[in-house]
């Protein structure tokens, strides 16, 4: 499967449709989602071209790598639901159909705000 750069998230990047930014750095974006499933519900995106966690593992730099996990807690640090500012939260990334994925960009959830729940129903 070839990137789709007609993707939600990539005309998010692009700034063709406008996002409730949480944070933002070089290689990474998260906003609220439009359609939160929690009381706290934020995605963090690569800026990068990847469609899912292993299309980005077997191309990003390390950087990338890592800015995409650290960006992750500075997210949760921000919305006050890391460990050490709330109760703590739940990251989720689908990949490709049996994994329930939706947008071809890869994307990490995080959830929080209130008890998530089972891992798994």
């Amino acid at each position: 499967m070839n990137y789709d750069d007609n993707n939600i998230f990539a005309k998010i990047l692009r700034g063709e449709i406008p996002c409730k930014k949480i944070y933002e750095d070089e290689f990474v974006l998260s906003f609220y989602d439009v359609n939160p499933q929690k009381k706290i519900h934020a995605l963090v995106i690569p800026k990068g071209k990847y469609i899912d966690l292993d299309d980005f593992n077997s191309k990003a730099t390390e950087r990338e790598i890592v800015a995409l996990i650290k960006g992750i807690s500075k997210v949760a640090d921000k919305l006050g639901i890391s460990k050490s500012k709330g109760k703590g939260y739940r990251t989720l990334a689908n990949i490709s159909e049996h994994g329930g994925q939706e947008v071809p960009h890869l994307h990490f959830h995080v959830f929080g705000g209130e008890k998530v729940g089972r891992m798994v129903e």
